[in-house]
């Protein structure tokens, strides 16, 4: 039986000028890495506040790799969760080296384990430098050094990936694989939602304090209800000749020239449409499905209040 890592339920972060959250609901999954997206001030700083225990809910309950955060007395569990903010600050003057040895020692972790995570990361080279001479990307990857330190069931990283150029970046997810594959949950939060599409199990989608939608990028493609994209490629000259027939399907044409078209149609017409091209023969020399971005969904989602 699949366990969650993290249970939130019917929960509200309300302060006397505004609501941070309201009654907000969704499960991660052991092992499970999900993304938690949404404009500024949408809620997703007020929630990762809340799953470390650092405020508590106005209403509602949580449940943390099996404890209440509000329960002072087991706090214990938190040595069992990593966290990333997205703006990592450590002492200036202290070298790499020394940064990550004072945070193994507080986590009871081997000053080994704290030199092999500063090698996952890239910065070995950098042991000896002060953090003030550090890159932004470098102070993310000390910072997800930090996190890692202690083997945590539970990975909250707020914007990872900022400041890291597209060869870090790829670093950074190799290390989460590897990570997912040892069964830590991980929950997310990015504004680059292209190089998360590729990366998620499950989405959160948040709007004003409220989560607006949940789910794998399938679930989230099905509630959206937007048409399904196809990319036909035909033999040179042939598309008029198809065109029609596709529109008797009810399929409609969203660019054509001599060689291809594109076309949307609904979801549940998919394997209708499938079988007829099929059916066209060696006129159709390729059928490519583009599959509605996490992008669009985002687009579709944050118009909306919650429930």
């Amino acid at each position: 039986m699949i366990k969650n890592s993290i249970i939130l339920k019917n929960v509200s972060k309300h302060y006397p000028s505004h609501p941070a959250v309201t009654d907000v609901n969704f499960t991660v999954p052991e092992g499970c890495l999900m993304a938690l997206v949404g404009h500024n001030g949408a809620g997703k700083t007020t929630l990762m506040k809340l799953i470390l225990g650092l405020i508590q809910p106005t209403t509602g309950s949580l449940s943390i790799l099996g404890h209440d955060p509000k329960d002072k007395s087991s706090f214990h569990y938190r040595n069992a969760i990593g966290f990333l903010p997205e703006n990592v600050a450590f002492d200036a003057n202290m070298t790499g080296k020394e940064l990550i040895t004072f945070y193994a020692n507080l986590k009871r972790e081997t000053k080994s384990r704290s030199l092999e995570l500063m090698d996952m990361v890239g910065l070995s080279a950098a042991l000896d430098r002060r953090y003030k001479t550090y890159s932004k990307g470098m102070k993310q990857r000390l910072g997800l050094a930090q996190a890692l330190l202690g083997k945590p069931r539970l990975l909250l990283l707020d914007e990872p990936t900022s400041g890291l150029d597209p060869a870090a970046r790829q670093h950074f997810y190799d290390i989460i694989r590897d990570l997912r594959k040892d069964g830590v949950t991980i929950l997310l939060c990015s504004h680059v939602l292209t190089e998360l599409e590729a990366q998620t199990d499950a989405v959160t989608v948040m709007n004003s304090g409220r989560v607006v939608a949940s789910g794998s990028l399938d679930d989230l493609r099905s509630q959206a209800g937007l048409p399904l994209s196809l990319r036909i490629t035909v033999q040179e000259g042939m598309t008029e000749k198809i065109a029609q027939p596709l529109q008797n399907q009810n399929a409609t044409i969203t660019h054509m020239n001599g060689k291809y078209l594109e076309i949307e149609c609904a979801p549940s017409s998919k394997m209708t449409m499938l079988r007829h091209l099929g059916e066209l023969g060696s006129i159709v020399e390729d059928i490519e499905l583009q599959n509605t971005s996490l992008d669009q969904l985002y687009a579709v989602f944050s118009d909306q209040r919650g429930q």
